[in-house]
């Protein structure tokens, strides 16, 4: 068997120098090799890694505590601004529209004229109407003079009184004629008897048939004359009624001028209405929304023209699911998102608006997935200044149902579902442990604690399979 060269090594140390002191530290010590200290560490590191590969790993977490605060429950959508009063300016009349000098965003003041039409067609038109109203007057007073005049009417009819008068005249003469003609028959009568008895001369009797004669000539004069009368009523009659359908036979073509007339005046009314429009005015003051119609060409009556409105005076025009619809009222308060700052919970930094009206009805809308969806608009008022939007501005808003205050809440990403009920995970003493919550009013990131945990314990957010009841955990 070789033996170990201790002595060698003594050797070496008295050879270098080394003093007595040392050789007495380090007695009979025995020399470790390279090879010798490899095994070891060798040895140490195994151990370590078998002590660390049966000691439990803690899952890394991220933990929150439990806090007590406001909350709110909100319906989020997408809106966008609308002017309140907005106007869509149109042609008035037909015609040629001159080039539109206004741009957007110029401001425009309630009767400053906008837009103008060439006015001189219609200036034409009227000149012309007018002309032919003259004519039409003229014509109807043209048949006019075809009447029988005045005069001559008012003399036939003084005619016709003096004729019924020497009528009646003649009527009387007959009557007093017949009277005289019976006296004288009686007379003749009464003579004739008495010659005939010899009481009076013969000479008598002749005159008395001589008087009857003569009263029997004036009867028959006073009869002609009653006739002679009574043909002059009639002729006096026959002439007023010829002058009087000389009267009436006009009539019709003056029924015709008259309504010429009456055409002509009603277009000309509107000739002279359309030609006093052919400047078009601002109804408001505002700003130019949007120039419909630039350029200079021929534009029918009702053609857009200009848009204009007051930019300062703004709503908000929100569609909403209507089953979200059910749980907004007027008065809500709406969060509404500044840019790209995104609206927090507390609503410290969004502009806030007021629901003033949910319309009563629906429509349909197909969604991005192709989903037909009943959606209801639900108009805000602007509680904040709205200077930094402008109209049909895109927003995204969230709508306040719900809110309390000193409530004790959680994120909602560290709840789950266990045994039909709502729990959590806490932190406590490095593990894990399970606790069973009711859960109240819910926001979108945010959960009310009814019962179960307590201001300032430390729950687990994003619980995955790894994490049990006992299980070690470390906060990230």
């Amino acid at each position: 068997m070789k033996q170990l060269r201790l002595p060698e090594t003594k050797d070496k140390y008295q050879q270098d120098g080394k003093s007595n002191s040392s050789k007495k530290r380090f007695p009979n010590f025995p020399k470790f090799t390279r090879q010798h200290l490899i095994y070891t560490s060798i040895g140490l590191t195994t151990c370590v890694l078998v002590v660390l590969a049966f000691r439990p790993t803690p899952v890394v977490v991220d933990t929150k505590p439990v806090e007590q605060g406001t909350l709110q429950v909100t319906v989020n959508a997408e809106g966008k601004t609308r002017i309140k009063e907005d106007f869509i300016i149109s042609a008035t009349v037909n015609g040629r529209l001159d080039r539109i000098k206004l741009d957007e965003g110029d401001s425009v003041k309630q009767g400053n004229v906008v837009a103008t039409i060439d006015p001189l067609p219609l200036n034409t038109a009227v000149k012309e109407a007018l002309g032919k109203l003259a004519e039409a007057k003229a014509q109807r007073q043209g048949v006019a003079t075809l009447r029988p005049k005045s005069e001559k009417l008012d003399q036939i009819r003084s005619r016709i009184s003096a004729a019924k008068a020497n009528q009646l005249q003649a009527e009387a003469r007959v009557a007093q004629a017949q009277a005289a003609l019976a006296q004288a028959r009686r007379d003749t009568q009464r003579a004739q008897e008495l010659a005939a008895k010899g009481a009076i001369p013969r000479q008598d009797k002749e005159r008395a048939e001589l008087n009857q004669t003569t009263r029997e000539k004036e009867l028959e004069s006073a009869v002609l004359a009653v006739s002679s009368a009574a043909k002059e009523v009639e002729a006096s009659q026959a002439e007023l009624q010829v002058l009087q359908r000389e009267q009436r036979d006009p009539d019709y073509l003056l029924k015709v001028y008259d309504a010429q007339i009456a055409s002509i005046e009603a277009q000309l009314s509107k000739l002279q209405d359309d030609a006093s429009r052919t400047k078009v005015y601002s109804p408001i003051d505002g700003r130019v929304l949007r120039v419909l119609q630039k350029s200079s060409n021929f534009v029918s009556e009702g053609t857009p023209l200009i848009k204009v409105g007051n930019p300062k005076d703004l709503e908000l025009v929100i569609d909403v699911l209507s089953r979200d619809a059910l749980n907004i009222k007027p008065g809500d308060t709406i969060l509404i998102e500044q840019g790209n700052n995104s609206i927090d919970n507390s609503a410290k930094n969004s502009l806030k608006a007021k629901v003033r009206l949910i319309e009563p009805s629906a429509f349909t809308k197909v969604s991005a997935l192709g989903v037909e969806e009943q959606r209801v608009n639900v108009i805000g008022d602007f509680v904040d200044s709205a200077s930094y939007f402008g109209d049909a501005y895109r927003v995204d808003v969230q709508i306040v149902v719900w809110e309390g205050q000193n409530v004790l809440k959680v994120p909602l990403s560290s709840i789950f579902r266990c045994d039909g009920n709502w729990c959590v995970f806490i932190l406590k003493d490095g593990k894990a442990h399970r606790k069973t919550v009711k859960i109240g009013n819910r926001s979108n990131y945010e959960v009310e604690i009814q019962k179960g945990l307590n201001k300032n314990d430390i729950v687990i957010l994003y619980p995955s399979e790894q994490i049990e009841a006992g299980t070690a955990i470390k906060p990230r």
